[in-house]
């Protein structure tokens, strides 16, 4: 699936016992749903867990009431429209909307939430292209096998993350701007595949910031996972063998500056970059650069075939395991063309280069 599951990941369902506390220790929330037309109920979640629902009224008014002793980060549901919103112990936040015109809410009572309403356009736009890709990938990928899938997935995501990367500028320059629980909730709905280094820098920022808040802390705890494999970390361990059964270790390449390139015969992207791989190693490989090709292939007459008619003269490796390769679990691949640059003593210094940024890196590290 395209889309990622990071807001999920992140945000975890807090305690709801504790029934009986004074309304300081307590969530509320009143609202107005005009014209509803045949909705009959407002759903309140957190992340992807429903909390629970409370029915439309007469005067097309609701009610809800949660314990809480902290801020809370959820999204009030109104049929196919989804609202999210900050609510704080001891306040009431009243919330209304016409579902006429179902953008154009009011919230009251809660000014964390009307910074996340500020922002609701621009989250609205990304959601509306990875609803889009979402689309178009499950009906063009009905028939496929999981080769071309991978292979369609790879090219859909390089042709829309202009869109990715412009949302990820905004949201960082957001969270720069509001450094409270609203600057918080849109960093997290980044993509880690796409935002790793934002997502890395923002949990440094707020490392001593709401250290009571389970929200913050389910964050961090995953943006931790994200440090095993960031620029400045040692590479994981890697050995497979070469086509005449030869075991390659990347250690073997110490004190060289290594591309470890993860590609397969099947991967269209990936063959499409290799004559530019080709030209950076023969431009470079005097100059203590090499390539060490990691192919996810499980056949090996495709596998040797790509590399002899890609002309890939570098040591290419394999486990011929495919998908089911340790090493992507240790690389965390999600999709090829993946690739770590390397320093001499096996230290990540970049990652994911290709085309003319490949070549510009090359230049002033090599140079």
């Amino acid at each position: 699936m395209i889309k990622s599951g990071w807001v999920a990941s992140v945000i975890s369902l807090l305690s709801l016992a504790f029934w009986g506390c004074s309304n300081a220790d307590n969530i509320n929330i009143q609202g107005t749903i005009n014209n509803p037309g045949n909705i009959k109920v407002v759903s309140f979640y957190e992340g992807d867990q429903k909390l629970d629902s409370t029915f439309i009224a007469d005067g097309n008014r609701f009610k809800f009431q949660r314990a809480a002793t902290q801020e809370r980060l959820l999204t009030l549901v109104v049929g196919k429209n989804r609202y999210p919103i900050i609510v704080e112990p001891g306040k009431e936040l009243q919330f209304t909307v016409d579902l006429q015109q179902p953008e154009n809410y009011s919230v009251e009572g809660s000014e964390l939430s009307n910074k996340l309403k500020s922002f609701a356009p621009t989250k609205a736009r990304i959601d509306f292209v990875r609803d889009s890709l979402q689309q178009v990938f499950t009906k063009a990928s009905t028939d496929m096998d999981a080769n071309q899938i991978q292979n369609l997935r790879s090219e859909m995501i390089q042709d829309f993350e202009p869109f990715f990367k412009e949302y990820i500028q905004k949201s960082v320059n957001f969270a720069k701007e509001n450094q409270d629980l609203a600057g918080f909730y849109v960093m997290s709905t980044l993509d880690p595949e796409m935002a790793e280094a934002e997502l890395i820098a923002f949990a440094d920022e707020i490392k001593d910031k709401f250290p009571e808040n389970r929200y913050v802390n389910e964050f961090k705890t995953e943006v931790d996972k994200l440090r095993k494999l960031a620029i400045g970390q040692q590479a994981p361990a890697l050995q497979a063998y070469t086509a005449d059964n030869k075991l390659v270790k990347l250690a073997d390449f110490k004190g060289k500056i290594v591309l470890i390139d993860f590609w397969a015969s099947w991967c269209m992207p990936c063959r499409e970059e290799n004559p530019n791989i080709v030209k950076q190693y023969q431009q470079f490989k005097d100059k203590n650069f090499t390539v060490l090709g990691v192919s996810l292939d499980n056949n090996p007459g495709s596998w040797m075939r790509a590399i002899e008619e890609d002309k890939l003269t570098w040591t290419n490796i394999s486990d011929l395991q495919a998908w089911s390769s340790p090493l992507i679990v240790d690389f965390q691949i999600k999709g090829i063309p993946t690739s770590y640059l390397v320093d001499g003593n096996g230290k990540i210094i970049a990652k994911n280069l290709r085309g003319k940024d490949l070549e510009v890196f090359l230049t002033k590290t090599l140079n």
